[in-house]
């Protein structure tokens, strides 16, 4: 027993902390992996500001890239980042739990700690059985997503070559990742492929919904099929968070096709060109991919304003808790807006579906918002600062390129909510920016709340906490 715990007493490490060390070595060892001269096409060390760069957004399940993933990378790099997606989508834990059950170790209760923490589960009863379960339904999905895939590129390229292209684009897309190894333009050769959309959007969603929907999904199913429920009684059977994170993730998916579709009809770079049936497919694509998936099968940066904006603000947004996806997550916006609306009827309780959110959730959904919009702006601002001439030159006088405040921006938002979409702008970041940009994803895959707890030494308990008066002041 004291030497299971030996490691931890030394440094005195949370689970907290744990979870956020166990990412960054992993990222590490990611970043070496991939500086090695193997990993390049051309046989040359990339460098380790852009393997870290690279390792950092393929565990932090982002997308963006230094280098165009299909030309650099050889088939060793290739292997290497789809592993650090798989390790990262699925989370750090969940591999040291697989690793341990394979070696017939027991799960100490710090392990399971572990576990609580990193799926943001309220109960520790059942962690083993939950991330059995979690490994098991993603290597199910994935391979389903290969098989379909490959009825697509497996003529295109061959047997060998068609099912690493499969392999490699499910586990991507069902991590929330982004990456691609079509070419330089993401999955825009495909904007008409009806099986490339409906197997890469399906993926995105199933994981960007969370794992612990699932599981209640398929025991609620269960209960349906035996009691023969009608589908009003089965949406009743499911938990208060499955039920928000459906209706919030299908009114947002609604929302964003509707404004694309719209937005975008008439743009000849974009949607004009194409037919009734071909919009369609395209608007309903980018409307999913901003919940921090990363593909792509228009030209973004031939968008309007409009949907840049919209682009932005559903990555802000992003998937659900306890998933492959990013963004301060669907729940607590839908927290935030039922508050809004309780306030506006002038009721002091937030009450969906015949339950009561407590006013602590509230408070944490808030503290997100708020700790999210502050990091999205310092990055930008940041940024700004760093990408703009006189700095990269070091004379204001100097003519290059700089991109415009709303590339940055976006950059900025597509980083902390691990997306990967881009206006363009990655691969041409300073040595400064690529930095700023790694450090925002790794905030945004581990999440501001979980980066700000692991840096505290000390947890206070809250045992001798004091209560001061009360006292009124004007608001709005």
């Amino acid at each position: 027993m004291e030497n299971k715990y030996s490691i931890m007493k030394i440094f005195n490490m949370s689970p907290t902390q744990i979870l956020v060390f166990g990412f960054f070595v992993v990222i590490m060892l990611g970043a070496f992996l991939l500086n090695l001269p193997v990993a390049s096409m051309n046989g040359e060390s990339i460098g380790f500001i852009d393997a870290l760069f690279t390792s950092t957004s393929a565990v932090c399940v982002t997308g963006l890239v230094v280098v165009n993933t299909l030309a650099h990378w050889s088939v060793f790099g290739k292997v290497v980042i789809i592993c650090l997606i798989q390790i990262g989508g699925l989370g750090f834990m969940s591999l040291v739990t697989m690793l341990f059950l394979l070696l017939g170790k027991r799960i100490t209760l710090k392990g399971r700690l572990l576990i609580q923490e990193a799926f943001n589960q309220n109960d520790m009863s059942g962690m083993v059985k939950l991330v059995l379960n979690i490994i098991k339904g993603t290597i199910l999905v994935e391979l389903i997503g290969a098989i379909m895939l490959s009825f697509v590129f497996i003529p295109e390229h061959g047997i060998k070559r068609g099912i690493f292209y499969s392999i490699f684009h499910s586990i991507s897309a069902f991590c929330n990742a982004g990456f691609d190894i079509v070419g330089d333009s993401s999955l825009t050769p495909y904007v008409y492929n009806p099986m490339v959309n409906i197997t890469i959007m399906l993926l995105i969603i199933i994981g960007g919904i969370g794992f612990t929907v699932w599981i209640d999904f398929i025991e609620t199913t269960k209960i349906k099929i035996r009691e023969k429920l009608s589908l009003k009684k089965w949406f009743d059977k499911f938990s208060l968070h499955t039920k928000l994170v459906l209706s919030l993730t299908t009114f947002f998916l609604v929302v964003g096709f509707i404004f694309f579709f719209i937005a975008e009809y008439r743009n000849p770079e974009t949607l004009g060109s194409m037919t009734l049936g071909q919009k369609v497919w395209a608007s309903m694509f980018q409307s999913v991919t901003p919940r921090t998936a990363g593909f792509n099968t228009i030209d973004l940066g031939a968008m309007s304003y409009a949907s840049k904006f919209m682009t932005i603000l559903l990555m802000f947004v992003g998937g659900s808790p306890a998933g492959t996806a990013g963004g301060i997550k669907t729940v607590t916006v839908g927290i935030l807006i039922l508050t809004v609306l309780s306030t506006l009827r002038g009721e002091d309780k937030v009450n969906v579906y015949g339950r009561k959110i407590s006013f602590s959730l509230v408070n944490r959904a808030l503290a997100v918002i708020m700790i999210a919009m502050s990091i999205v702006v310092g990055v930008t601002m940041l940024l700004s600062i760093t990408e703009a001439p006189s700095f990269l030159t070091g004379g204001a006088g100097s003519v290059c390129a700089y991109p415009s405040f709303m590339d940055l921006f976006f950059e900025a938002t597509s980083a902390f909510a691990t997306v990967g979409l881009t206006l363009g702008i990655t691969s041409s970041l300073s040595v400064a920016g690529k930095i700023i940009i790694a450090i925002t994803m790794f905030i945004g895959r581990l999440g501001p709340v979980t980066i700000a707890l692991a840096l505290l030494l000390k947890q206070d308990d809250n045992k001798n906490k004091i209560e001061y008066p009360e006292e009124k002041i004007l608001v709005g």
